[in-house]
């Protein structure tokens, strides 16, 4: 599929970011998707990672807290007891298939030829029985089929949430790409399985990994408009990126979960080496597309492009300013720059900003903003990730901006603020776009379908840092400083009555 310019020379991008759903996607997300596709007839949809809500009960059986380890095992407690609230039990031989597969040593079926048969350990004396060998072949056989059908039930439901937030750019026939964040493999298919899942769709602009210099891998490819007079030429080029999930090694990790207590992301599993970063021959990438579409034009000269990805690089702390601790509406930093209290720098960052919690970035800088800069032709980085943030600012020669949450599942802003970031692209100047959010509140209403659940996610407190940027909210401090006193004069009165 080719995309191209309109004959008006425009081109209209929506960024989706942080779905983050289960497979019965709520109904509010549909609603705004709906209503963000039919107010501006988009050219382009972008999904830029955490569609998938890895994490959710319906994916407790092949969940992985990382890439690398057993389907179904490091359970979350909070996953675990959402799943009782909601009724979901695990697969009957979930821990017995998946976390300690059966060997020929000790492993048996037992109730074969009943209506319930189960495997259970065997018992030395077992060994001597001749036919032992044989139950174990079909204790394995049992074992691998299982699995599979686990499996295969979690792609089924990936595809079913696929096609409910996909349902209204199918039916309105817009074209779409999608790349991930660090939630969407956790339910354990991963990321070149979905890729191949989305190809599925009608539209979509996804395309096989390493199939041409254009397609580096699952989420990391460009897609190249053209001009609109027919001619071929590259006018622009929307760059998706694989921004990674996770730092560090599995096995180094769980050696080091009690950091989990004291990491202020411990409810989005941000574990304690932090987030991942895109891969060194991503950031290698970046530049050789460049030179590819370059030689395609015939001129050897960059285009002018914008790339979209999950998680920030650091830079985006760039787009902040220090202030002191109990600034009103301040937020604290995140690990490498925790203990220290920003703003939005409303010199640099466009009217309509909005800062609402710490930039989830990694704690390395595998400079990828210099990469671009360096490339040529890039102006803008455009990421998702932390849910309540909605700035674009400009540093070190680039845009840098946020799309906040667009779901209704996960933790976010308050319901009027959730919502897809509109980009309007004129093929004459693709430099100077203009961008702005399509806010539920601006589409749909103030409030959602249930607003104490947004209200809960809103004001979500996971450690000692989102306590204290709670407290530097006017609103929140007033109410509680109101509670407080309320109190005391009920204490001062009870003394008072007493005596």
């Amino acid at each position: 599929m080719t995309l191209r310019f309109n004959s008006d020379g425009t081109f209209r991008v929506l960024q989706m970011a942080d779905i983050q759903d289960g497979p019965n996607v709520r109904e509010d997300t549909i609603r705004l998707i709906e209503a963000a596709i039919k107010k501006t007839h988009p050219d382009l949809i972008v999904f830029t990672g955490d569609q998938i809500r890895g994490y959710d009960p319906a994916y407790i059986d092949t969940f992985l807290r990382r890439r690398g380890e057993q389907p179904g095992t490091h359970i979350r407690a909070v996953t675990e007891i959402e799943a009782k609230i909601r009724g979901i039990k695990r697969h009957p031989f979930t821990k017995a298939l998946l976390e300690q597969p059966p060997t020929d040593d000790n492993w048996m079926i037992d109730g074969i030829g009943t209506d319930s048969p189960k495997l259970v350990k065997r018992n030395k004396r077992d060994g001597r029985n001749g036919s032992a060998n044989k139950l174990e072949s079909w204790a394995q056989s049992i074992n691998r089929a299982t699995a599979a059908t686990i499996l295969d039930s979690t792609r089924q439901k990936v595809r079913d949430t696929f096609a409910a937030f996909l349902g209204p750019a199918l039916e309105a026939r817009i074209p779409f790409a999608a790349t991930y964040g660090n939630h969407d493999f956790q339910c354990g298919i991963l990321a070149d399985e979905q890729d191949g899942i989305y190809r599925e769709f009608s539209g979509c602009m996804n395309p096989v990994a390493g199939s041409s210099p254009l397609a580096l891998e699952p989420g990391t490819f460009a897609i190249p408009i053209e001009a609109s007079d027919g001619s071929k030429r590259i006018a622009m080029s929307v760059m998706m990126v694989n921004s990674g999930d996770y730092a560090g090694k599995p096995e180094e990790n769980d050696a080091q979960y009690p950091a989990y207590v004291v990491n202020p992301r411990g409810l989005d599993l941000a574990d304690s080496d932090g987030y991942g970063t895109p891969s060194p021959e991503a950031i290698d990438w970046l530049g050789a597309v460049q030179s590819e579409l370059g030689e395609r034009n015939g001129d050897g000269k960059p285009v002018p492009a914008i790339a979209f990805q999950h998680i920030p690089p650091q830079e985006f702390y760039d787009c902040l300013k220090e202030v002191p601790a109990w600034t009103p509406n301040a937020v604290e930093g995140a690990r490498t720059h925790a203990g220290h209290c920003y703003v939005l720098n409303h010199e640099i960052c466009r009217p309509g900003s909005r800062l609402g919690e710490a930039i989830g970035c990694a704690d390395e800088n595998v400079g990828e903003v210099d990469a671009l800069r360096e490339a040529g032709g890039y102006f803008a980085l455009f990421c998702g990730h932390d849910h309540k943030n909605a700035f674009v600012g400009h540093a070190h020669g680039i845009d840098l901006g946020y799309a906040p949450t667009c779901g209704f599942e996960c933790y976010g802003p308050k319901s009027r603020y959730r919502g897809i970031r509109l980009f309007e692209f004129h093929e004459s100047n693709p430099a100077g776009y203009v961008t702005r959010m399509l806010t539920w509140g601006d589409l749909v209403g103030r409030y959602s379908s249930n607003e104490v659940r947004v209200w809960f996610e809103d004001h979500c407190v996971t450690g000692a840092i989102s306590m204290r940027n709670e407290l530097r909210r006017p609103q929140v401090f007033a109410v509680l400083s109101g509670a407080m006193s309320l109190g005391f004069m009920a204490v001062i009165r009870s003394l008072v009555k007493k005596r």
